[in-house]
């Protein structure tokens, strides 16, 4: 129900509430590792929306290195299409920042 609480923070963009609740549904002791990855990615995602790109890929990055036998494929693929994207901007913008145009 933290998931589902957290998801519905999100929507109306009570992004520290949604945050809190990702966090709590994280911590469970008895958390299916299935719903824990899902959480963080989405909690990655309200990181992100608010610019909180370390957070982002930290949550991201911790998805990566669970047991993928006990995830759902299509999360650990999420997590590394986000990091993907996120090092590709990050590449394009420190590219023109040193781009010498007149």
């Amino acid at each position: 129900s933290l998931y589902k609480r957290g998801m519905a923070k999100a929507i109306k963009r009570d992004h520290l509430g949604a945050i809190d609740d990702y966090t709590a549904a994280i911590a469970l002791p008895d958390a299916p590792s299935a719903v824990v990855a899902m959480t963080l990615y989405n909690r990655a995602l309200v990181y992100a929306s608010r610019g909180d790109n370390e957070q982002d890929i930290d949550d991201l990055q911790a998805i990566l290195a669970m047991d993928a036998a006990l995830l759902l494929t299509n999360v650990k693929t999420m997590a590394r299409q986000k990091l993907a994207r996120m090092e590709s901007r990050s590449r394009k913008s420190n590219a023109s920042k040193h781009c010498a145009c007149s």
